[in-house]
């Protein structure tokens, strides 16, 4: 028994042996029997249960649970169940210590490059080389008539190493808190799903990580597993098991033929209930994770062994490895667990703009260096003409150090590693603000691509309207009713055909319950067209809970869920006499369409030919629908006792019916749509509405939100007209037409998820507007999961939506509100326009100090700008400017310009007006001050002034120049549409302010007691007051160059386009021409982890059992094959170009190489 509790590979083909194993806890299975369990499928799976248990109910008798009762909700009770059976939660990689940080902010090389020099510096000045000789090396020492100055040479040194320890400190921390805002949003998005139980007799809705072994669980079209279960009942139920085994076709499920569920797939049809048979590490899901997450250094401990091991799996994780191998993982362990589309249009102009930028500051900086060593040594030796002394080689190389420190320091001061920081910083900044907007940012870069977009395809239902469906007319017994009729006024027979109709033929999980509040309305749970149909019932005095009960869900002979193919759905209940009875509710036009008679107003059955449905549609329907009224059709059908119809036939069976009734069901819209929808046009962003509907109610609707004005030149069409209009001859797409019919398209009716995910790609392949469209989707159903994941920024519901179009959604509307997308769009422009600010900042001070210290350093031999001087303003200018100017709050004028667009520079005409016309006016004064300075100020030069002597005045005024230009100019930057008011809502962002200020503060304390360390002289209070003239001259400068119009300067370049045409990656290129592109390779990408994982597991298990057989060994190995073969044309599909699993950390060996037993 204990080889069975470590192995949960062994099989058990002796029964009996099971029954007289004690089994822990008084439980009548143990873990590692369910686990094994759960490793079979189908026919085998049954066979097992039959064998081991009898039969479901049968195990859920060992597991203590009753099978329409559930678990009782008592506390000790679940809490053994986790002790036993484990707890429904994957504990989540580690995450990075602040330590980890600092060392990995360390390794950049700008920073390393520093640290060696200041090391090199500290060391040398350590040395003093013997004082007779010093003549004999010029004037080296000269000038440094105080001992303990010459003393103080160790000072700079320890002043670099401290500012990189400060550089160091400050990003570690940015990216700690990054992370833990990170983490904090996934446990969010993790806490509030919740599933639905039974405990006790009573549903209720239990967080996913409470459920236990034993449960049972409603599953329900839409929803993602949480946890390994048997079926013990189902409604046609298919699952997407994709994540799992690859396999796209849905697998259906039913407890007589395949009744394993299991964890991390999707239920794409019918309902069901399950009993839990495994959570946590031990269902499917759990194993894989588990496996994933190993540990780093076993996993490349592991890697090697692999490869050595076992030449298949090599073999199976090529596709990983391809292309960018080493450096992927590299680059995965840096972005730990940022689940990422690809780079989006922002980074990688930033990526281009940053590396462009380094590399001209690489080149001044050697040339920096050169020009400084060549000038010295031609000066020492050649002029002078001096000889190398050996004793004089360190005064030398402190030289040569310091000349490297210089050209070192216009390196850090031309990268710009505060770009990144200032995308980082907005965009965490964005995130936080927009959860207050109701908006749950799942991935960071959606944030600002929604920024851009030029058009919104919107669900009508819960989106544009209030999602409270309910009916306000009725077509009963030949009459057309426009308010609730009394129920005196109905033939008791059809109320009670209609009671029945509804009650039974919706989900038991819809209903109505009483409000919350006194004089709130009741709370609608479940569907929402199914309550209004409930509340019509409790509208016309009757209930629908005594029906149910009479007629309880198990007793249901069969049901046909509703989907979106079918837009109905029917349930057939065995009558007393032995015959059958069908109801049926569904769109009206598709449903009457099957009716062959309707009832009178006495109760009696009529004809219904062709030509009386018409008549029906253009005096009942077609009004109802202008109306703006849903129409749903209720009708009914017999069959007799003699014989049983084949119920598979669906066409067949769901024909020849009786229509009882026609309601017109309103969804009244949200008041504050037509508003947002305004916005949006005026900010250059078509909304367009797609809708299930039919054509008059989708118009009606979209004319009440403003989405089509009278006088426009617009199209509403329906789906089967859409396709009729896009899809040449043999059916297929053609993009020329599609781009026909897109830009005029406001309202799309009657459309499948097919129509929508079409109109989506076909917007976003479009080339014939001179900007690739930005496409935004909100959806809330499961089929609306391929839109969502094709779209730039796919917006899921948070109350309405289903597992699965979260799952495939980058933003989550946590209020179901239209007006969010709107706050959204507002946020994304802001996240650009706050990186713009900072660029136009940041590229200003890098243009000024890299002139000032390459000049200074060619024409004065010494730069005026110390080492330690460019790192403080490399710190304000980058870290505080980023800090400062990307958290300006979004105003309401970001919403009254068209959108950028994709390829649309970072850097316009005006900012590169702005940058340039600046650092004109900083340069001038800088040389001013420094070639005649001195005699402005009356104090001594400090122009090439020797080693160590102490810091001027003279360089002082101009470092503090400098600064106070800086942060005058900080404020300019705050504008970057060539505004006049550079102070408007400056005191809505008390950040900037208090960076503004602090940094003012910290410059006064380094200027009056940096002393040596910052190489300053205290100031007096005039020469305060010029430093601050001076800066103060910025703003006025400021307004002059806003004088300038752009147009004139037609010589200016913009700068920071996105990557060019031929600069496609292959990855772009090959995403042309396979449909499977980034959003669906991501989604891919878990897949093929996850039964990578699986194959491996499950050939272990066969490896192990054919060796305790000993017999038909081929087999396994036959099966390996065809699945290494299966699992190729998957990976061929799509191979993954990162592999980035939230939760575990990606491996390049998932699994375990030997054949022992899996843990």
């Amino acid at each position: 028994m204990g080889d069975m509790v470590n192995s949960s590979i062994e099989f058990h083909p002796k029964p009996q042996q099971q029954r007289e194993a004690p089994h822990v806890g008084g439980f009548g299975c143990t873990l590692a029997e369910l686990r094994s369990l759960m490793e079979l499928r189908g026919a085998e799976a049954l066979q097992k249960i039959q064998e081991a248990y009898g039969d479901v109910s049968g195990l859920c008798r060992r597991l203590k649970t009753s099978p329409t009762e559930g678990l009782a909700d008592n506390a000790n009770d679940l809490e053994k169940r986790r002790q036993i059976y484990g707890q429904n939660f994957i504990p989540p990689k580690q995450p990075k210590t602040f330590l980890q940080l600092v060392w990995e902010a360390l390794q950049d090389v700008t920073l390393i490059i520093l640290e060696v020099a200041a090391i090199v510096s500290l060391g040398l000045s350590f040395y003093v080389p013997p004082g007779e000789e010093s003549e004999a090396c010029g004037n080296v020492s000269g000038g440094a008539e105080d001992e303990g100055e010459a003393e103080a040479g160790w000072i700079e040194g320890a002043a670099i190493l401290l500012s990189v320890i400060c550089v160091v400190l400050v990003t570690a921390f940015n990216d700690w808190s990054k992370e833990k805002q990170f983490r904090g949003l996934q446990s969010r998005i993790e806490q509030e799903q919740k599933f639905t139980v039974i405990r006790n007799g009573q549903l209720l809705q239990v967080p996913v990580a409470a459920l236990v072994v034993g449960d049972i669980a409603q599953v329900k079209y839409g929803d993602l597993l949480p946890a390994d279960g048997v079926l013990i009942q189902g409604n046609d139920l298919k699952i997407d098991e994709s994540s799992l085994t690859g396999e796209s076709d849905h697998v259906r499920k039913s407890a007589d033929k395949d009744p394993m569920l299991l964890s991390g797939t999707h239920v794409m049809e019918g309902s069901g209930r399950m009993v839990i048979t495994a959570v946590g590490v031990n269902s499917q899901t759990g194993i894989i994770f588990t496996l994933l997450g190993a540990g780093g250094e076993e996993e490349e401990k592991k890697d090697k062994k692999a490869k050595k091991q076992d030449g298949a799996v090599a073999m199976e994780m090529q596709p990983l490895k391809s292309a960018e191998g080493g450096e992927m993982e590299e680059r995965e362990k840096k972005k730990a667990n940022v689940p990422k589309k690809e780079k989006s249009v922002l980074q990688g102009k930033l990526t281009k703009l940053a590396v462009q930028i380094g590399k001209a500051g690489l080149v001044m900086s050697a040339i920096t260096v050169i020009i400084l060593v060549l000038y010295f040594v031609i000066e020492t030796f050649v002029v002078d003409g001096r000889v190398w002394l050996a004793e004089c080689t360190p005064v030398y190389v402190q030289y040569f150090v310091k000349f490297f420190i210089i050209g070192v320091t216009v390196l850090v001061v031309a990268v710009p590693e505060g770009l990144p920081l200032a995308v980082t910083i907005s965009l965490a900044y964005s995130v936080k603000k927009m959860m207050k907007d109701n908006n749950l940012v799942r991935h960071l870069d959606a944030c600002e691509t929604m920024g851009n977009a030029t058009a919104i395809c919107s669900d009508k239902t819960g989106t544009l309207t209030t999602n409270r469906m309910t009916v306000v007319q009725s077509y009963l017994g030949d009459t057309h009713y426009k308010e609730i009729p009394a129920p005196s006024a109905l033939t008791p027979k059809i109320l009670d055909l209609l009671v029945h109709a509804i009650s039974i033929n919706s989900a038991y999980t819809t209903k109505i319950l009483p409000p919350e509040k006194e004089g709130a309305l009741p709370r609608q749970v479940g569907n929402k067209t199914e309550c209004a149909l409930l509340g019509f019932i409790l509208d016309l005095k009757r209930d629908f809970q005594p029906v149910r009960e009479q007629i309880p869900e198990d007793k249901l002979y069969k049901v046909y869920t509703f989907n979106s193919v079918r837009k109905s759905m029917s349930t057939v209940i065995r009558m007393p006499d032995g015959g059958f009875r069908l109801f049926s509710k569904g769109a009206s036009e598709i449903l009457l369409k099957k009716c062959t008679n309707i009832l009178n107003s006495n109760g009696e059955l009529r004809g219904f030919r062709p030509r009386d449905r018409d008549d029906m549609v253009k005096k009942i329907i077609e009004p109802m629908a202008c109306d703006g009224l849903r129409t749903i059709c209720i009708a009914y059908r017999d069959f007799s006792a003699i014989q049983e119809p084949d119920w598979d036939n669906e066409n067949e069976v769901v024909g020849d019916l009786t229509c009882i009734a026609v309601v017109g069901i309103e969804d009244p819209v949200r008041p504050e749509v037509p508003e947002a929808i305004r916005k949006c046009q005026r900010a250059g962003i078509t909304v367009r509405m797609v809708t299930g509907d039919n054509i008059n109610t989708a118009r009606a609707i979209a004319a009440k939100c403003g989405i089509i004005q009278p006088g426009e030149d617009f199209l509403c069409l329906e789906g089967k007209e859409f396709n009729r209009r896009i899809r040449n001859e043999k059916g297929e797409i053609e993009q020329e037409r599609l781009d026909k019919v897109w830009p005029k398209l406001r309202v799309l009716a009657r459309s499948s998820p097919t129509d929508k995910h079409t109109l989506v790609k076909g917007i976003i392949d479009s080339t014939t507007g001179e900007q690739r469209q930005v496409v935004a989707v909100t959806g809330d159903g499961t089929n609306d999961g391929p839109a969502l994941k094709k779209a730039d920024v796919g917006f899921a519901m948070g109350i309405a939506g289903t597992d699965v179009a979260k799952e495939a959604s980058d933003i989550i509307l946590t209020d179901d509100n239209f007006t969010s997308i709107v706050k959204a769009v507002m946020w994304g422009r802001n996240v650009y326009d706050s990186i713009s600010k900072f660029l136009q900042f940041q590229l200003t001070v890098n243009v000024v100090a890299v002139i000032v210290a390459f000049t200074g350093a060619c024409i004065t031999q010494d730069s005026p700008l110390k080492a330690v001087q460019m790192l403080w303003v490399n710190l304000i200018m980058d870290t505080f400017a980023s800090l400062a100017l990307a958290t300006e709050p979004p105003t309401e004028s970001l919403l009254l310009r068209k959108p950028y667009g994709r390829d649309k520079p970072l850097i316009s005409r005006t900012m590169m007006k702005n940058i340039l016309g600046h650092a004109v006016y900083q340069l001038t004064i800088i040389f001013t001050l420094l070639f005649v300075g001195e005699l402005f100020f009356d104090i001594d030069s400090g122009r090439n002034a020797p080693l160590h002597s102490p810091p001027s005045e003279h360089y002082t005024i101009i470092f503090n120049t400098f600064v106070m230009m800086q942060l005058f100019n900080e404020i300019n930057a705050r504008k970057i549409h060539g505004e006049r008011n550079v102070f408007d809502g400056i005191f809505s962002n008390p950040i900037f302010c208090s960076i503004v200020l602090g940094t003012f503060g910290i410059q006064i304390v380094i200027v009056q007691f940096g002393g040596k360390p910052f190489s300053c002289s205290p100031l007096s209070a005039e020469q305060w007051l010029w430093c601050l003239f001076v800066g103060v001259g910025e703003l006025v400068w400021g307004q002059v160059i806003a004088t300038i119009p752009t147009s004139q300067l037609k010589c200016l370049k913009e700068a920071g386009h996105g990557p060019g045409k031929d600069e496609m990656t292959d990855e772009e290129l090959a995403e042309g021409e396979e449909e499977i592109d980034h959003a669906e390779r991501e989604l891919r990408r878990g897949q093929i982890l996850w039964f990578r994982g699986l194959n491996r597991i499950q050939t272990q298990m066969e490896v192990v059992s054919t060796f305790k057989r000993s017999g038909s060994f081929q087999g396994a190995v036959r099966r390996r094959s065809s699945v290494l073969s299966q699992l190729h044309d998957v990976t061929n599909l799509s191979t993954p170009t990162h592999v980035t699993l939230s939760a575990a950390k990606p491996t390049s060996a998932a699994g375990n190489p030997g054949g022992e037993s899996i843990p």
